[in-house]
């Protein structure tokens, strides 16, 4: 592919490792975020280094979206990862979730509509609401669905605004919806995977409490990221894909695999009624991803946990051995 790929929220637990994949495939990649980086390029200072790969940036604030592109002008594709991520995180912080969400998509797609690059957008199985059946692509084209949170409603409507931009000005897009990916790269705290934060209390010996009822797929981030980075050579504009585990299991079987990876005190994995406003099954169709994209699924749940645990004790040091 000639020229750059931007990827938005490139220091995020999906957005860093898509960078070190698409960099090993030999794609120039440029990454923004939130946060100063060494390998910065700065907007009006420059960069000391020969070749920034790194641009600060909000997707919220025009302005600043619009240097990324007049700083990186053969930019080709864009990964847009940048999000408030999670239910309960966009309950806490609305106002970030939307400007973020909204707002930062809405720049992206105007800044598309201007200079004819191609986009891939991470979505959410969140937008499946309280579908109760196997969630496929059409379901949200073909049946009216409850949005249980902001956080889903927000993603929905970038998927709209997505649609309407090809619509009225031919731009061409992906939309990816990831199912619950976890590993390392995700640093711990209150809002993020319930994987995660079922590895990070076990290790540290807190209690966590663990939802009967609900049943979900894990998708082990390296998974995740492969099947994005397919994208980039075999982009089909308006598809909408799926990307999730193989596995359906309920959170239960989660919380035992964490155990038994971590030797930690069965008594430390609380039951609990199931979580309102939340999802209770996600039973995800990725038959099309797999065809088209080259989906597939290289680490089982327990394997997943295992390496989340040793990444884990490696960054915390408080974490048990």
């Amino acid at each position: 592919m000639d020229g750059s790929v931007l990827v938005t929220g490139g220091l995020g637990t999906i957005g860093a490792r898509l960078v070190l994949e698409l960099r090993a495939r030999g794609h120039r990649v440029v990454a923004c975020d939130l946060r100063h980086q060494p390998d910065q390029f700065g907007i009006s200072v420059g960069s000391d280094l020969p070749a920034p790969q790194y641009v600060r940036c909000d997707v919220g604030e025009w302005r600043e979206m619009e240097a990324v592109f007049s700083a990186f002008r053969d930019i080709r594709l864009v990964y847009h990862c940048a999000a408030e991520f999670g239910r309960w995180n966009g309950e806490d912080y609305y106002e970030k979730l939307w400007t973020t969400g909204a707002v930062g998509t809405r720049n992206v797609l105007r800044l598309q509509e201007q200079r004819g690059f191609r986009l891939v957008f991470c979505s959410t199985s969140e937008v499946y609401g309280d579908w109760r059946g196997v969630m496929q692509e059409s379901v949200t084209e073909r049946h009216v669905v409850r949005l249980l949170n902001d956080y889903a409603i927000s993603k929905s409507v970038n998927e709209q605004q997505i649609r309407n931009s090809a619509d009225q000005h031919g731009t061409q897009s992906v939309i990816a919806r990831l199912f619950n990916s976890y590993g390392p790269g995700e640093y711990y705290s209150p809002y993020r995977s319930v994987n995660c934060r079922f590895v990070y209390c076990a290790l540290h010996g807190t209690p966590w409490t663990v939802r009967r009822g609900h049943r979900r797929t894990s998708t082990y981030v390296d998974d995740t990221v492969r099947t994005l980075a397919n994208i980039a050579d075999t982009f089909l504009p308006g598809r909408v894909y799926n990307i999730g585990g193989g596995e359906v299991h309920t959170v239960e079987r989660l919380s035992e695999v964490v155990l038994e990876a971590t030797g930690a005190d069965p008594a430390l994995a609380r039951l609990a009624d199931p979580e309102p406003f939340t999802t209770v099954d996600k039973l995800v169709d990725t038959s099309l991803a797999q065809r088209e994209i080259g989906h597939r699924i290289s680490v089982s749940l327990e394997e997943g946990i295992r390496r989340t645990v040793e990444w884990m004790r490696s960054v915390y040091p408080t974490a048990a051995r």
